[in-house]
This record gives C-alpha cells, structure tokens and sequence, in this order.
C-alpha cells in the first residue's frame, strides 16, 4: 500500500528532472526486525486505539533508535549517489518520518531544502534540534491523520528555525494527501535546487 505512493512520487519528481531514491527504514520490509521498537509500536497501538494520549517515553522508545540508524543510512546512501557522474547537487530531502527528515536538515550540509510530511510523532527532545533547522522548509500536515497529534505537528513547525517555512495543511487522514501537492512540491525543490 505505501510502495506505490512512493513509486507516484518518485516518477512525479522524475518527470520535472528530479533524481528519486528511497531506502527501507531500518525493521520494515525484509530488514531485521527489533523487538524494542516492535514492543513500543505495540504500546503506541494499544494508546491510539484506547484513545489515549501517547506518553512521551512510547515515542522516544519507538523514533530515537530508528532515527538513530536511519540518518547514517541516509547520508550513506547520499554518498553512493553523488559519486554517479549523472547525479549532483543540490540535493533536497522529502517524505519519510518527520524525525529523521528534521535530523538529516540538521546534519548533512548537502541538503539545501527539504519537504516533511508532518505523519508520525517526533520526540519531544528533537525541538531543539529542529531550531537548529535553517534551510527552506515545506510542511504537509494531513488535518484529519488518526495516528498524528496536530498539535505536536504544529509545535514542530513553530520550532523549526527556518527562515523560510511553510505548512500546507489538507483536509484528510494519513494517506490522503491531495495529488497537487506533488506540483507544490516540486515548485518547491525548482525554487531552491536548480
């Protein structure tokens, strides 16, 4: 269900002349799983079910180690694609969990704008960090996502140090994100990248 919203965008972004490339978040797809963040999905299931607010500690449990291991991924993968001869910068960031997209803002220099999709919940502890944000930034906020706490998304926004910030906020939940949003965002990525 999400690979072909990734293949939509990737061809979307492709056809303005954009290179796309994605890589399997550490525990999903075939990669080995961890128990810890397999237990902390289980508890952060169990509160959004019950209706309950999410505690803080789920959600360090649960993000912090996969950004942990996604961002050294993510630079690594970065370097494989820059030394291509067809590929160069400057290189914009979009998608995947708002934690790692704010973290990789922060530190890798090579990203010059980045779009985040405001669908998963950050640690509380990264609102310094995203101060530290200073590179153009575009914010999709799904109004209606069931898994998401707009006011923590909102915060989020608020904190990011960035001149330059929007937030484009649609009416739907977590997979509805409208198809001219694509167009924005490769405007977006035009502005700043060529």
């Amino acid at each position: 269900m999400m690979y072909p919203r990734l293949v939509a965008r990737a061809r979307h972004s492709a056809a303005e002349g954009f290179a796309a490339a994605t890589i399997e978040l550490p525990g999903s797809g075939d990669r080995p799983r961890s128990a810890a963040a397999e237990e902390a999905r289980a508890d952060l299931r169990r509160a959004l079910e019950a209706g309950e607010p999410v505690d803080d500690e789920i959600v360090d449990r649960l993000v912090l180690p996969l950004v942990e291991k996604a961002v050294p991924e993510w630079r690594a993968a970065l370097d494989a694609l820059l030394s291509l001869p067809e590929i160069g910068g400057p290189v914009g960031y979009a998608g995947g969990l708002i934690a790692i997209g704010l973290r990789l803002a922060v530190v890798e220099p090579r990203i010059s704008a980045a779009l985040l999709f405001a669908g998963s919940f950050v640690p509380r502890t990264m609102f310094e960090e995203a101060r530290q944000v200073t590179i153009p930034l575009q914010v999709l906020l799904q109004w209606d996502d069931e898994g998401n706490d707009r006011q923590l998304a909102l915060d989020l926004f608020d904190a990011f140090g960035s001149k330059e910030k929007t937030l484009h906020a649609n009416m739907g939940g977590h997979t509805g994100v409208p198809q001219f949003e694509g167009d924005d965002g490769n405007r977006f990525f035009a502005r700043h990248l060529k």
